[in-house]
C-alpha cells in the first residue's frame, strides 16, 4: 500500500472480528503508519500480540489524540454513542468513519454531532465480511479480499477528494470492492441480502431445538443445507439487537412478505402454485452474480 501522505495514523475502536481484521489488512498490505486499538484491556492484549495494532488505549478519546482517521468497529448501538461523545475532542482535519450494518440512523447522529461539517468529518462505511464468530481471536487480514464495503456519503459529500478519498483509497488496497449508495438504500438493500437471512437462520435453528432437543445427533442428517442454513444463527444477539432497533421498520416489512410467501407455499402443498414458486426462486439463482470466498455480514 502506497502510503499516503496525510494518514500517518489510525486509531479502530472496536479491536474485535471487524476491527482487528481491518487492522492486519491495514498491515499486510503495507500501511506503514502507526495503528491504535482501543477495546477493553486483555482484547488490546490480543491484539497486540498477533500484530494487528502498535498501540492499545482503552479510553476512546485518548485513543484519538493525532489520528488522521478514526474507525468505529463497534455494535452500532455503540457507534451512535461515541460519535456524539467523540465529535467535540476529534480534530478538525480528522475523518471519523464506521462499519455499522445499519447507516440511516448513524448518519442522522453524524448530522447532529457535526452539523454542517459532517459532509467533511464523517464517512459512513459497512463492510458486508464478517464470520459467524465474533472476536479478536477469529481476526484475519484476507477476511475483507474481494468482500463489497459500502459506503453511504452524506449529502454533497465528495467522495474522491480530502481524507474521504484517502479511506476508500485504502479500503480498496486491502482487496474490498467499493460501492456508494444512499444510506436509506443502504438499510432496504441490507434488510433483504444480511439481516432478513440472520433472521431465517435464528427462526429456524430454535425451532429445531424446540422440536428435537439442543443435543439431537440426528440433525446431522441433514448435510450441508442444514448447515448452511443454520450456521449463522450462532451469531451473537449482542450485535443483532442493535441491528433489529436501528432497522427495525425496514426488517418488519420484509419478514412479513416473506411470511406471507410461506402462507402460500404452505397453502398451496398440493397445487400446481408450489411449481409457480419454484420456478420464480430458480430465476433468482439463474441471474445471481457468483462469488468466491464472500462471508455473510456478522458485524
Amino acid at each position: 500500500m502506497t502510503q499516503s501522505a496525510s494518514i500517518r495514523q489510525i486509531t479502530i475502536i472496536g479491536t474485535g472480528l471487524i476491527g482487528g481484521s481491518f487492522a492486519l489488512a491495514l498491515r499486510k498490505h503495507g500501511f506503514r503508519g502507526q495503528i491504535v486499538g482501543c477495546d477493553q484491556p486483555k482484547v488490546l492484549a490480543r491484539a497486540k500480540r498477533i500484530g494487528a495494532i502498535h498501540v492499545g488505549i482503552s479510553d476512546p478519546i485518548k485513543a484519538c489524540n493525532g489520528s488522521e482517521v478514526v474507525v468505529l468497529a463497534t455494535p452500532v448501538g455503540t457507534i451512535i454513542e461515541l460519535m456524539e461523545r467523540l465529535a467535540p475532542h476529534l480534530p478538525s482535519e480528522a475523518l471519523l468513519t464506521d462499519v455499522g450494518s445499519t447507516k440511516a440512523q448513524i448518519l442522522s447522529r453524524a448530522q447532529k454531532s457535526f452539523g454542517r461539517e459532517t459532509a467533511r468529518r464523517f464517512l459512513g462505511g459497512h463492510p458486508m465480511a464478517g464470520k459467524e464468530n465474533s472476536g479478536i481471536e477469529f481476526a484475519d487480514a484476507d477476511l475483507f479480499r474481494d468482500a463489497v464495503w459500502f459506503f453511504t456519503p452524506a449529502p454533497h459529500q465528495k467522495m474522491k477528494a480530502g481524507r474521504a478519498g484517502e479511506y476508500i483509497a485504502c479500503i480498496k488496497k486491502i482487496g474490498a470492492k467499493v460501492e456508494i449508495l444512499d444510506a436509506d438504500a443502504h438499510d432496504r438493500l441490507c434488510t433483504w441480502i444480511s439481516h432478513v437471512p440472520q433472521m431465517i437462520s435464528t427462526a429456524l435453528a430454535s425451532t429445531l431445538v424446540e422440536e428435537y432437543g439442543e443435543r439431537a445427533p440426528l440433525l446431522e442428517s441433514g448435510g450441508r443445507a442444514l448447515r448452511e442454513m443454520t450456521r449463522i444463527a450462532s451469531s451473537p444477539y449482542s450485535m443483532w439487537r442493535d441491528i433489529a432497533l436501528t432497522n427495525k421498520s425496514q426488517i418488519a416489512d420484509a419478514l412479513l412478505k416473506l411470511e406471507q410467501k410461506l402462507a402460500n407455499i404452505r397453502e398451496n402443498l398440493d397445487t400446481r402454485e408450489l411449481e409457480t414458486e419454484f420456478e420464480r426462486a430458480h430465476a433468482l439463482k439463474n441471474h445471481s452474480p457468483r462469488r468466491h470466498g464472500g462471508a455473510e455480514k456478522k458485524h
